[in-house]
């Protein structure tokens, strides 16, 4: 029997961020544990920040009627001499039986005890209690916290639990509230509890008492708020999908409102502004033509028709922020952009300071310098690493530590440096995320991978290797920030022989461990086939551009049509190869070719290695175009032969083909 199923728990309001980032487990968990108790049936999940609910539209009313089987030991094993072994005595009472009522059975070809019986369904209503305090204690929510005389803890008190399967209240206990056929509306419509019959009347009473339970429906209520002022006002709001959906998550009746703030604070960097209103007041900003506006879009929880307090308290809240944010900002610009102070703040322990942390991120940029011999000065380069953390003395960067480098950029075009310099600071964490923007000039991309390869070496200098999902200064990302900036502008780097040269200015770094921590990322990197990558790596390669022209180019061909046929030919040139040391020059004797088979293919194949290619692939196209002659070859050429020097000369054909190729890549190491 089918009936409709509520759960829902009412809680003290909950943070938006830690129930977001549990949120794509919830369902999961509560699904599993449905499964585990033979109850697994569709169901829908809400939240608002007052509530968790699960609706089932149809729930079994009773578990099906299952056959438990037992199997105990192998009958030479359970009875000795015609009598029960303990081994059998056990397997009965584990049972709940005697021995002449177990039977036998087979398992893994052998007859054992075995035990059969028929398990009845229980009543929904007897699990319920279990599976929803199983639920609930399942989520993780990060910190949490004990209330009363409460012993356990959750994310916030547990305030009223609601569980109806059909019309009838089910019995239900969690944190030591016991549910009722009552729930609460909006504080502002009601602040008492309300009784309710049954599911149909609960949506209907939690929608009269100002509650818009369903997430989506909040989501598009709010973006509908924001297209409404955008078309009655002229203006754009910038959406930010992190934050609309923490809105989403603190409101249960929300409604977009447009407020606004003193022109004089759009003296501020726009960043400023916006950071502080989206950080510290979850506004969002308003622009017009692309400039900022002094306006600004709040989304009100309260129910009203009158929302002219509601806006006026908001501006009220905002404006000591900014004027905040002007007080540091006009200080700042009289103080100017200096790095006195930062020899007092310490980078990490056994590292020194920030001032020699520049001091180290110099002396790589000028390597830098010299090896790429960009286009720009040596001497704006050097002024621009200098300048790059001093915005971390600023009074505006203490208050917004986001908007460290941004800072930095604003008051360095207020103290008159060039263009090249104030774009350098402005980039140099650049790029901070797998979305995220380059560099726009060379100079701008050596002074982020001068910072990111400090970082890397000075803290493998100390041993902070990051270890499984645990990484405080990011060193992965700045990994691949190092892969994208030397690819996208061509700077040719090999992760043993450049770091290994760089790492000379270091206390002692374990070369083999900051290589491997490249190559993993390389592994990550790269959204392909991982034999791919493998294959390329296999071959030796190093350097990070050819790297990933290598990688790229095998992976095309890997995935064109026909590849599955050749790698079948090429996999028997590898097994043959596999004994010949490809790290020394082969030679091949053409005067001992006596087949035409194998004549043909080495001048083909010397045609081939001779080329010159615009392409790593090209060049591997054209080595894996040697297949026919090679199929020829197999077929007609004995390689083993008697003779010493014959063989030698034949395999020594075949492994020059293959060296060609292990240039690029290890083909073997490719799985189709």
């Amino acid at each position: 029997m089918l009936k409709p199923l509520l759960i829902e728990i009412g809680v003290e309001e909950l943070p938006a961020v830690p129930l977001l980032k549990e949120l794509q487990n919830i369902e999961k968990k509560y699904t599993d544990i449905l499964e585990k108790n033979s109850l697994l049936g569709e169901f829908e999940f809400y939240y608002t920040p007052r509530r968790l609910v699960i609706w089932h539209r149809e729930f079994q009313t009773q578990q099906a009627d299952s056959v438990e089987e037992f199997f105990g030991a192998p009958l030479a094993v359970a009875y000795k001499d015609g009598e029960p072994t303990p081994a059998a005595n056990g397997f009965a009472k584990k049972c709940g039986v005697s021995v002449d009522e177990l039977s036998t059975g087979t398992k893994g070809g052998k007859e054992v005890l075995y035990y059969k019986k028929d398990v009845k369904g229980k009543q929904t209503s007897e699990l319920l209690n279990e599976i929803i305090n199983t639920w609930i204690k399942s989520l993780n929510f990060g910190k949490s916290m004990r209330w009363g005389s409460e012993m356990q803890s959750f994310i916030r008190p547990i305030r009223w639990v609601n569980v109806l399967l059909g019309d009838e209240l089910v019995n239900v206990e969690l944190f030591g509230v016991k549910s009722k056929k009552a729930t609460f509306v909006h504080r502002i419509s009601n602040f008492d509890s309300l009784n309710i019959g049954g599911a149909k009347e609960y949506f209907e009473i939690l929608k009269q008492g100002g509650v818009t339970l369903f997430q989506e429906q909040r989501k598009e209520d709010i973006l509908s708020g924001f297209a409404s002022l955008e078309k009655d006002n002229g203006i754009t709001i910038e959406i930010d999908d992190n934050l609309l959906n923490e809105i989403v998550a603190i409101t249960e009746h929300p409604t977009a409102l447009l407020g606004s703030f003193d022109v004089e604070f759009l003296r501020l960097p726009p960043e400023v502004i916006i950071t502080s209103m989206k950080e510290h007041q979850r506004y969002f900003p308003v622009f017009k033509d692309n400039k900022l506006l002094n306006k600004f879009v709040v989304v009100s929880n309260a129910l009203t028709d009158d929302f002219s307090k509601v806006i006026e308290g908001n501006e009220k809240v905002l404006r000591p922020r900014l004027a905040d944010g002007l007080f540091f900002y006009d200080n700042d610009l009289k103080n100017g952009l200096s790095t006195d102070g930062l020899e007092k703040v310490a980078f990490f322990k056994g590292l020194g300071s920030v001032a020699d942390k520049i001091q180290r991120e110099l002396k790589i940029a000028n390597t830098l310098f010299q090896t790429y011999k960009i286009d720009a000065k040596k001497e704006d380069l050097q002024r621009a690493v200098s300048l790059a953390k001093a915005d971390l003395m600023s009074e505006m960067v203490y208050e917004f530590t986001e908007l460290q480098g941004l800072m930095g950029y604003y008051y360095a075009i207020e103290a008159g440096e060039t263009k090249e310099i104030v774009t350098a600071i402005k980039e140099q964490y650049l790029p901070d995320g797998e979305g995220s923007d380059l560099p726009s000039t060379p100079m701008s991309a050596i002074v982020a991978m001068s910072i990111k390869l400090d970082t890397l070496l000075a803290l493998f200098s100390v041993n902070q290797i990051p270890t499984g999902s645990r990484d405080p200064f990011a060193l992965r990302r700045a990994v691949n920030g190092i892969i994208r900036i030397t690819s996208a502008y061509n700077l040719e780097f090999d992760i043993v022989k450049s770091l290994k040269k760089l790492a000379a200015e270091y206390d002692e770094i374990d070369m083999q461990k900051l290589e491997n921590f490249f190559l993993e990322r390389v592994k990550q990197y790269y959204k392909v086939n991982p034999s791919v990558v493998e294959a390329v790596l296999a071959s030796g390669e190093r350097e990070l551009v050819a790297m990933g022209k290598k990688i790229e180019a095998l992976n095309t061909i890997v995935n064109s049509e026909g590849f599955s046929e050749s790698f079948s030919t090429f996999k028997r040139v590898a097994n043959i190869t596999k004994d010949i040391d490809l790290t020394v020059p082969l030679s091949v004797d053409s005067k001992l070719f006596q087949e035409e088979a194998e004549k043909i293919l080495y001048a083909k194949y010397n045609e081939v290695s001779s080329a010159l290619y615009s392409s790593y692939e090209t060049q591997l196209d054209a080595l894996l175009g040697l297949k026919p002659e090679l199929d020829k070859f197999f077929d007609d050429v004995m390689v083993n032969v008697e003779d010493e020097a014959l063989k030698n000369n034949r395999k020594s054909l075949v492994a020059s083909i293959y060296k060609s190729i292990l240039d690029i890549a290890d083909i073997k190491e490719v799985s189709v």
